[in-house]
C-alpha cells in the first residue's frame, strides 16, 4: 500500500522537476536580439540544471543516495 506522504513527495518532485527544467532551459537557451547570451541567465540556468538532474537521479529514479 502506498502512503499519502509518498504520493505527495512524488507530486512535489515532479512539480520541482518541471519548474527547474523550465528555468534551466530558458537560462541556457536565452539569446538577446544580437544573438549574445547573458552570463547571469546562463549561470542560473546551469545551477537549475544541476538541481534538476540531482532530484531526477536521486529522488525520482533512485539511482544513488547520500546516506
Amino acid at each position: 500500500m502506498v502512503s499519502v506522504s509518498s504520493e505527495i513527495e512524488t507530486l512535489v518532485d515532479i512539480v520541482f522537476l518541471v519548474v527547474t527544467g523550465l528555468i534551466a532551459y530558458n537560462g541556457v537557451r536565452y539569446r538577446d536580439a544580437q544573438g549574445n547570451s547573458d552570463l547571469v541567465r546562463l549561470l542560473f540556468g546551469c545551477i537549475a540544471a544541476m538541481f534538476f538532474f540531482l532530484i531526477l537521479f536521486r529522488d525520482v529514479l533512485d539511482l544513488f543516495s547520500f546516506m
